[in-house]
């Protein structure tokens, strides 16, 4: 065999080597769980399994035939309340039923995600999961003047604007997050047209992995709750990085000041509040690269001051050993447990609880409205879907996710849309956004009665304690591991 003939075979050779190891570094983690027993307020917690590469799984979205359409539950119709858009992500209804809609994509790359070869990926992955499009940078009002379910009326609300998302309004102010910043103009109700000069309210961390600002006002309009997410994965660029981020911010409108409301929250989405309980909700996106069945999204209250322990934690008390930075100290002794997991990797985002006037029929009275954006790291995927969480009377959820629309994934690794946010119309309708396919989906249920206004529970407040009851001894009875007698 001659020189050159054995120095082929050597390079094939190698080269089938190469290949059957990338293929094995790059095939990814197939999920032993169900979406469902990692759902719900008791979720199955898979034990981690730390990814050097992370799972890819992504499904390329291929828009929707002409005449085609989500499928409903059953009682429910859906159809196309407008179509056309670039790229439309959040939602917003206003008082007289006009819609709002933010037309919108990531702001251009400064860096942020790691440069190199790192950026170079990701823009792959999101170029490929339908997330590569030029921001329009524009918030677009729907109108339907004659209530029969469609928009006959689109106008140019405000352009010029810096990857918007977050939408809110009150007393003739119109509220608008940036990536960057929180801005405020004068609108009045019905109007066609922004006009005049922005004021700026407050500066927020730039960009980063997750860019989305959503925005909620308190029901008196002097607070304004904006929500900003992490920057990486796991604060694998450093702690610094993140200042101000995987959080929930409160700005008094009042004075002007903010602080920072909640934390640990990694990317932060929906934001509403509890008609039964006041209390302010979210649903928050997790960790990635630790195996398809880790580590839930999930939907929970947010106490002030509380925090859900990322990067260090996760669901309570969890230590993720990857993390490199120092965790502070006695973290899991304060860090809360989550109240809702809404399955791994499926990028839960927009939310809205049912309210007066909603017409989804006896099967959703009571519960919230969640968009699942999709998974991009799971096999099989998960999300790609609207699920209804039920809720008790006593504003608990509870029970599993109950599918609402679905068939967006078409079973050939492609998928029609990505259901990004909600909101209620004026007729009771549940409005969809789909932000690949560019297409506003409405939910009824025909003929269903307007739902009534839900009830805030009350109850007499506790009295307060005015003495010490117990001896405080007994809490070195049973101290915690990390101060038990020889551990310091």
């Amino acid at each position: 065999m001659s020189t050159l003939k054995k120095a082929g075979i050597a390079v094939l050779v190698i080269i089938l080597v190469l290949v059957a190891a990338g293929w094995w570094l790059m095939r990814g983690d197939t999920a032993d769980l169900t979406v469902a027993a990692v759902s719900g307020s008791d979720p199955v917690l898979a034990e981690p399994e730390a990814e050097t590469f992370p799972t890819i799984a992504i499904a390329r979205p291929v828009g929707w035939p002409d005449g085609a359409a989500p499928q409903a539950a059953a009682g429910l119709a859906v159809n196309r309340f407008a179509e056309g858009l670039d790229h439309p992500r959040t939602l917003y209804a206003m008082p007289n039923g006009d819609i709002i809609v933010a037309e919108t994509n990531r702001p251009p790359s400064e860096g942020e995600g790691g440069g190199g070869i790192t950026e170079w990926i990701m823009g792959l992955l999101f170029e490929r999961a339908g997330a590569g499009v030029p921001s329009a940078d524009r918030l677009s009002l729907l109108r339907d003047a004659d209530g029969d379910g469609r928009a006959e009326q689109r106008h140019v609300l405000h352009e010029g604007l810096s990857s918007p998302s977050g939408i809110a309004w009150h007393d003739g102010r119109l509220y608008v997050a940036n990536h960057d910043a929180v801005l405020r103009f004068a609108y009045p109700l019905g109007a066609t047209r922004v006009t005049g000069d922005p004021v700026k309210l407050m500066d927020l961390p730039p960009a980063g992995n997750h860019w989305m600002r959503n925005i909620l006002l308190n029901p008196e309009g002097t607070r304004l709750y904006v929500a900003v997410g992490s920057s990486s994965n796991i604060g694998e660029n450093g702690m610094e990085a993140e200042q101000g981020r995987a959080a929930i911010h409160e700005l008094n409108l009042e004075t002007g000041r903010s602080r920072l409301y909640a934390q640990g929250l990694r990317n932060p989405n929906g934001l509403a509040w509890n008609p039964w309980s006041g209390e302010l909700w979210t649903t928050v996106n997790e960790r990635d690269m630790l195996g398809s069945d880790l580590v839930p999204d999930y939907l929970t209250n947010v106490p002030v001051g509380a925090h859900y322990g990322w990067p260090w934690v996760y669901w309570d008390d969890v230590i993720d050993e990857r993390v490199k930075a120092p965790m502070p100290s006695f973290f899991t002794q304060y860090t809360r447990t989550p109240e809702y997991a809404l399955g791994p990797h499926v990028a839960a985002l927009g939310m809205v609880f049912t309210q007066q006037g909603a017409r989804m029929g006896p099967a959703f009275e009571r519960g919230a409205f969640i968009a699942r954006h999709g998974s991009w790291n799971r096999k099989p995927p998960a999300g790609y879907d609207v699920v209804f969480v039920p809720f008790d009377a006593r504003g608990n959820p509870e029970g599993k996710p109950v599918p609402v629309l679905d068939g967006f994934l078409t079973g050939d690794g492609k998928t029609h849309g990505r259901p990004t946010w909600v909101t209620f119309d004026g007729t009771g309708a549940l409005l969809v956004s789909d932000d690949t396919a560019g297409i506003i989906w409405r939910v009824i249920a025909p003929g269903a009665a307007p739902a009534p206004a839900q009830r805030l529970n009350r109850g007499e407040p506790l009295p307060p304690q005015r003495e010490l009851r117990g001896d405080p001894a007994r809490a070195f009875d049973n101290p915690p591991a990390d101060l038990a007698p020889g551990a310091i």
